[in-house]
C-alpha cells in the first residue's frame, strides 16, 4: 500500500471542526499534518470539564502540534518558513484574521509558490464573502433549519455536519489541485465556503421546493417533506422499549410489514396504496406503533428481517461501537490519550488510508514545536530565544489528564 498523499506535509491553521476535520482526513490518507496552534490553543482541547472533546480526540490523533503566536512578527516569520517547507495548506480562519495574520493566499505563495492552498470560510464569493458564519448558521440559511422542528420551532440538526461536508469538499478540492501545474497557483487554490456546501448538500430538497411550486403543490413549514412523508416510515418503540426503525417506501414494503406482523390489513384494499395510505395517516401511524409495541426488539427484528421488511435499531451513541460490524479490523484506531483508552473510527477507505495499529495520540499544545523548528532551519538557540520571548511554545505540564474527577452520582 502506497497513501496518495505520503511524503506530503500540510500546515494545519483552525479551529473547532471544519479545518481540523479536512487535516485528520490528509493525515489517514498519508500526509503529515502539522497544526499550527495559537497560545491558548485549539478550543477544541478544552471544552469538556476543562478537557479534550469528542472532536479534538477524533480528528487531530497522529498530527503534530506546534504552538505559535502569530500576532508576533517573529511568529509570522516562524510560519513563514514552515509554509516554505510545506505541500499544502488548510486553514478556516476568518476573512479578517485571515488578513492579519498574514494567511493569505497571495501571502502563502510567496513564500511557497508551488503551494496547494485550501480555505474553508462562511461564505464564498459574493455580497456575504466577508461575513462570518457557522455550522448552525448554514442550517438556518440554507433551508435545513426550517424543516427541522422541535415543539414547532427551527431547530439545528444535533451533529455538525456542514462543516465536516465542507472539510470532504476541501479534501477533494486539494487533491484536485495536486495533480495543477506547480506553476499555476490559481489552480492549486482551492476555496470552500460553508454557504456553498449547504447549498450543494440541500440540492434534492431545494429542488424539490421549486418543483412542488410549479406543480402548485402548497407544504405547511411543519409538514412532513419528500419521500419521508409516507405513513410508516420512521422510529417505533418496541415492548421492551428499545427503537426500530422502519423504512416503508412502497406498497410492497408495506405488504411485507403486514406479513410480518400478522395483520388483517394485508387484505385491506383501502390502505394497498401510498396514496390510499396517506389519507389515512393516523389510522395507519396507529396501526404500525401498535404491531411495533407488541413484540420485544428481537421478536419484532426477527420478524420483521425474515419478510424483508428494511428496519434497524435506533441506538444510543454509547452502545454503537459495540456491534461486531464496527469492529471488524481497519474500521476502529485504538488511541490512548492522557490516561484514557478509546475506539476511534477511520475513514471508510480501508485499501487507501495509512492507519498504524499503534497511531499516535492527539498532540499536546506544543508538543513537537522545537522539533518541527530545528527540521526546518532553526538553530536550537533560536528555538530558546523564541521560546523566551513567547513567541512558540511547549508543553507546561507532563500531559496528565486536565478533566475534573467525575462525580459520584447518588
Amino acid at each position: 500500500m502506497h497513501p496518495v498523499l505520503a511524503g506530503k506535509r500540510v500546515i494545519e491553521l483552525g479551529t473547532m471542526l471544519a479545518a481540523p476535520f479536512a487535516g485528520h482526513m490528509l493525515k489517514q490518507l498519508g500526509a503529515e499534518v502539522v497544526k499550527v496552534e495559537p497560545p491558548v490553543g485549539d478550543p477544541t482541547r478544552k471544552m469538556l470539564r476543562g478537557g479534550p472533546s469528542g472532536t479534538f480526540i477524533a480528528y487531530s490523533r497522529g498530527k503534530r502540534s506546534v504552538c505559535i503566536d502569530l500576532k508576533a512578527p517573529e511568529g509570522q516569520e516562524v510560519l513563514r518558513r514552515l509554509i516554505a517547507s510545506a505541500d499544502i495548506v488548510v486553514h478556516n480562519l476568518a476573512p479578517g484574521s485571515t488578513r492579519s495574520l498574514g494567511v493569505t493566499h497571495a501571502n502563502c505563495i510567496k513564500a511557497n509558490p508551488r503551494l496547494v492552498y485550501c480555505h474553508i470560510q462562511g461564505y464564498g464569493p459574493g455580497p456575504l464573502e466577508a461575513e462570518l458564519a457557522s455550522n448552525p448558521v448554514i442550517e438556518a440559511c440554507t433551508g435545513v433549519m426550517y424543516t427541522h422542528r422541535i415543539d414547532g420551532r427551527p431547530t439545528r440538526l444535533g451533529p455538525s455536519y456542514h462543516d465536516q461536508f465542507a472539510g470532504m469538499y476541501a479534501v477533494m478540492g486539494i487533491l484536485a489541485a495536486i495533480q495543477a501545474p506547480a506553476n499555476e497557483p490559481e489552480a492549486r487554490r482551492v476555496e470552500i465556503g460553508l454557504y456553498e456546501t449547504g447549498l450543494h448538500v440541500a440540492g434534492r430538497d431545494l429542488v424539490n421546493g421549486q418543483l412542488k411550486t410549479q406543480l402548485g403543490i402548497m407544504s405547511r413549514p411543519d409538514a412532513d417533506q419528500g419521500e419521508f412523508a409516507q405513513p410508516g416510515y420512521g422510529a417505533y418503540e418496541t415492548s421492551d422499549g428499545r427503537w426500530v426503525y422502519l423504512v416503508m417506501l412502497s406498497d410492497a414494503h408495506w405488504a411485507k410489514f403486514c406479513e410480518a406482523m400478522s395483520l388483517p390489513q394485508a387484505g385491506n384494499t383501502s390502505l394497498a396504496t401510498m396514496r390510499d395510505r396517506k389519507k389515512q395517516r393516523p389510522e395507519v401511524e396507529s396501526i404500525v406503533a401498535n404491531a411495533v409495541r407488541a413484540h420485544t426488539f428481537e421478536e419484532a427484528t426477527a420478524r420483521l428481517k425474515a419478510a424483508g421488511v428494511g428496519c434497524t435499531e435506533v441506538k444510543p451513541p454509547a452502545t454503537v461501537l459495540d456491534e461486531s460490524q464496527a469492529r471488524q479490523p481497519g474500521k476502529l484506531g485504538d488511541v490512548k490519550f492522557q490516561g484514557f483508552n478509546f475506539a476511534v473510527p477511520n475513514m471508510p477507505l480501508p485499501r487507501q488510508i495509512a492507519v498504524d495499529n499503534n497511531e499516535p495520540p492527539p498532540p499536546l499544545l506544543g508538543e513537537h514545536t522545537r522539533e518541527v523548528l530545528l527540521a526546518v532551519g532553526y538553530s536550537a538557540a533560536e528555538c530558546d530565544a523564541l521560546q523566551a520571548g513567547g513567541v512558540v511554545a511547549v508543553p507546561k505540564s507532563d500531559g496528565g489528564p486536565p478533566w475534573a474527577p467525575p462525580r459520584r452520582l447518588a
